[in-house]
């Protein structure tokens, strides 16, 4: 199927994503896919990752999680003179490199060279528990001497590209296209997104149902930014791209612009909770007891229209509003819209098309 209809996270099931993990890069121009080699030496990459220049950032992968043992056997190598896979690393705007593959033996290197590792390694006598400081002169330079292979993707390969590629080389746990995009435009739009995803009221409001380990929660609250900023008129049928944008622009945001950007949100989750309770976002018939899975093109319409009008008026037609609504989830066109290809241009238009029907006939132009 072109688009799969439901993706699992370590929560719940999610309906509605659309195509968001198939990597195909043979849709991108051959030229557009960028890559350069570098050669860098230990010293070299840990000196500009302590000037800023490399993104060493736990937040958008994991924690550091190698065991002592393994760290240590990858310095083993490096005094054994055992050559190292190659390091994939992706330019940012900024002009800094993001690690994309490597961010545990980069980690490892900064910990021994900074004195914090101790090697566990006892079939070496003459190296166990020994910290960088302890190794003979010669071997210190052995290890900051040592020959770092370096892929570079450049800034100009296109946002899908560029996390398909993501996909193929990370060799670590697998992420998910949010936990890249977070790495890739980390700055104040990340950490909007971050903490309105962690407020009482999302949680609520999304029935706790949206993993944050995988960040699909930030991924929401993303799909609604994007939505809410550029308009579904602007989309044009890449959801990584469109995503992607909406972070660049809300990187030069000004505090008063995330302060009416999250009023906006929080006016959305407040609106669904009075006319839905725990059936927000998710597709349901009147009197069903019973949960759906949580939808996620329902999500883009149902938040973006919702943040338009002051919950007293939604409190006040909020009986009008819900029988408006489920005479449009009897509609197989509309269904069709939030649950199959829901990435392709003409769902995405069908469903804000359709919801803007029942907002136009429920509240006339009347919003904040």
């Amino acid at each position: 199927m072109e688009d799969q209809m439901k993706k699992i996270t370590q929560g719940e099931e999610i309906e509605g994503l659309g195509k968001d993990d198939d990597a195909f890069l043979g849709d991108y121009p051959i030229d557009t896919v960028l890559i350069r080699h570098e050669n860098r030496t230990v010293h070299d990459v840990l000196r500009r990752i302590e000037k800023g220049s490399f993104v060493m950032d736990p937040d958008f992968q994991r924690d550091f999680i190698w065991q002592e043992e393994k760290q240590s056997k990858l310095i083993e190598s490096v005094l054994m003179r055992i050559p190292l896979p190659v390091f994939y690393l992706a330019e940012n705007p900024k002009g800094q490199m993001v690690v994309v593959d490597g961010l545990q033996r980069l980690s490892t290197f900064q910990r021994f060279v900074n004195n914090e590792l101790k090697l566990k390694l006892p079939h070496h006598k003459e190296l166990f528990d020994k910290k960088f400081q302890d190794l003979s002169p010669k071997l210190q330079n052995r290890v900051e001497d040592c020959n770092l292979v370096l892929y570079v993707i450049d800034a100009k390969v296109p946002a899908q590209a560029l996390l398909d590629i993501f996909e193929r080389v990370n060799s670590g746990e697998p992420l998910t296209r949010q936990q890249m995009r977070n790495c890739l435009s980390m700055g104040p739009a990340t950490r909007f997104l971050k903490e309105e995803a962690h407020s009482e009221l999302f949680k609520q409001a999304t029935g706790n149902s949206l993993d944050s380990d995988s960040m699909r929660d930030r991924e929401f609250v993303n799909r609604f930014c994007a939505f809410q900023l550029l308009g579904s008129e602007s989309y044009k049928g890449d959801m990584d791209d469109f995503l992607a944008k909406a972070l660049v622009l809300m990187n030069g945001f000004e505090p008063v612009q995330f302060e009416k950007l999250s009023s906006e949100l929080r006016t959305a989750l407040k609106n669904n909770l009075t006319l839905f309770g725990k059936h927000a976002f998710r597709k349901h018939v009147p009197g069903k007891e019973s949960r759906s899975v949580i939808n996620a093109s329902l999500w883009d319409v149902m938040s973006t229209w919702l943040s338009c009008y002051p919950d007293h008026l939604v409190e006040a037609r909020s009986d009008s509003l819900r029988t408006a609504f489920s005479r449009l989830l009897e509609k197989p066109e509309f269904i069709e819209s939030i649950t199959l290809g829901t990435n392709q241009v003409n769902r995405v238009k069908e469903r804000f098309s359709q919801t803007n029907v029942i907002f136009k006939e429920v509240f006339g132009d009347l919003s904040n």
